[in-house]
Formats: C-alpha cells, sequence, structure tokens
C-alpha cells in the first residue's frame, strides 16, 4: 500500500491506569518500585554530571502511546538545570527551509546534561509521511540519512537510545476517548486524533519500515508493548538504566520484562510483537 506520504500517592479518581500497577498491583506496590527507580535514575545523572557523559533518549509512538506520561517519570525528580525535555511544534515557513534535521541538533545534550525527545526526527517517517506533509522523496532521504546521522552522534560519544512504543489500536480508542473527556488532558487533544485512528493501517506501514531502515548496531531500536502504563513505565525505566554504568548500581532492581521490553528485528514484524 502506497502511504499519502511520594510512593504513597493515591489514585486519581477515574483513571483505570492509577488503581492497579502491573499484573494487578496495588497502587502503593507501583509508586513504591517506581520510588526506587527514581532513585536509581538520581545516581546515574550524578555520575553523569560529574563525568561530563552525555544522554539522549528518544521517545516514539502512536498517539495516546504513553510518551508523555515515561517522560513525566524518568524526569521526576531529576536536576532541572542538567535535564531537559524536547518536543517540538510543527517547523515554521523559515525551518521548513533548513537542512531536515538543524532545528532537532540545535537541542542536543551538551556534557553532562540529559536529553529527552517526546518525538523526534523519526516524525518525518510517521505522522509526516503519513499526514502527507513531506514527499515520499523527502521520506527516502531521512530513512537514508538518519541512520548516518546517528552513527556520527555515537561516534561522537553521545549515548543514544530509542524507543518505541507500542499500543493495540482499541487500545489507543479508549485512551484518546478518555483524554477528550478529562479536563486535566484535554491541552493533548487535537483534529489529529481523529485521523490517528482512521489511518492506523497507514501508521502501521510507516511504523514497520521506520523500524526496519532506521534499526542499526550503533542505535538499534526497543519495542515497548505499552497497553500497560504502569508496567511500560517501570520496565522502560529498568531497560535503561540496566545499559548504564554508575556508582552504587542496585542490579537486583534492573530486570527487565522481556516480554514486555523487545529488542528488535525483522522477525518482529510478522511473529505478533507488534499491534496491527
Amino acid at each position: 500500500m502506497r502511504l499519502a506520504t511520594s510512593h504513597e500517592s493515591g489514585p486519581v479518581p477515574g483513571d483505570r491506569y492509577d488503581k492497579a500497577g502491573t499484573d494487578g498491583e496495588t497502587e502503593r506496590g507501583y509508586r513504591w518500585k517506581l520510588r526506587e527507580l527514581q532513585i536509581e535514575l538520581v545516581k546515574f545523572q550524578r555520575h553523569l554530571i560529574k563525568h561530563g557523559e552525555r544522554m539522549l533518549v528518544l521517545i516514539e509512538g502512536r498517539d495516546a502511546a504513553g510518551k508523555d506520561g515515561v517522560i513525566k517519570h524518568i524526569v521526576e525528580h531529576l536536576s532541572p538545570r542538567d535535564t531537559r525535555v524536547v518536543a517540538l511544534p510543527a517547523p515554521n515557513a523559515q525551518q521548513q527551509t533548513e537542512w531536515y534535521f538543524q532545528r532537532h541538533v540545535a537541542h542536543l545534550p551538551a556534557a553532562g546534561e540529559f536529553v529527552l525527545f517526546n518525538r523526534s526526527w523519526y516524525n518525518r517517517a510517521g505522522v509526516e509521511r503519513v499526514m502527507g506533509f513531506c514527499s515520499e522523496q523527502e521520506t527516502e532521504r531521512f530513512l537514508d540519512d538518519a541512520p548516518i546521522l546517528e552513527r556520527m552522534l555515537v561516534n561522537s560519544g553521545l549515548r543514544l537510545f530509542k524507543y518505541y512504543l507500542d499500543i493495540d489500536r482499541h487500545e489507543q480508542m479508549v485512551r484518546l476517548k478518555e483524554r477528550r473527556h478529562d479536563p486535566l488532558t484535554q491541552w493533548k487533544t487535537s483534529p489529529v486524533d481523529k485521523l490517528a485512528v482512521k489511518h492506523w493501517d497507514h501508521y502501521t506501514i510507516a511504523r514497520d519500515i521506520m523500524l526496519r531502515r532506521t534499526h542499526s548496531q550503533h542505535a538499534p531500536w526497543h519495542i515497548v508493548r505499552a497497553n500497560d502504563k504502569h508496567a511500560a513505565r517501570l520496565n522502560l525505566i529498568r531497560h535503561l538504566l540496566a545499559q548504564l554504568h554508575y556508582k552504587g548500581k542496585e542490579r537486583k532492581l534492573l530486570a527487565f520484562d522481556r516480554a514486555i521490553i523487545l529488542a528488535f528485528d525483522e522477525a518482529r514484524l510478522q511473529d505478533g510483537s507488534l499491534a496491527r
């Protein structure tokens, strides 16, 4: 198909995800596990700052996949001076004339910084492609260039991690509906929400192409099964920390569920690992 181009906190009333955590555990149990992992994140950041390392995490996924929540819980107790969340708006007229990666590169971490992209340059392989905001030629150029850019970043010493949060069609519809009716999340709604559901199959095709073409040894993709928000948050943080080195690391806390965090390979596109 051709594309158109404090751990004691109580549950939030009406939030079905905050009534119970992973595998039906209590809210308190989830909050306690999250707190332990956030302490590990603080330990790592102290190491990052002390040694002048650079850290970049890309969080991708469909609309309502849980990107905001994952990022919020990662950065919640980190140093605001040394942590940045980048969520770029649509490019303006001038930016549309620039090298595609130019406005993203401006936000890359300096020494001691921890930067997370809430969506990233991969917008070009997803929403821009599906909604026709770029041409097929521009998409192809991006798919060729992204692995080259990422190799350059990694070769420069930057630590790069790429996560794709995967939810199924029904879960997306439920979350988008809840978003519209929750006064605290209505700011997230946009006309694109309805189109996300309408173009589910096109987004699936675009996702598969993106993962296949931009997965590499130096910058691999990791799939996060994210229908359960609590499980997704805990296991993504565990997986991230498990790959990092820092003083005082509590390794027993970092055993992630391999049924939730999947290393991408071509077989994932056919074996039912990803939502269709």
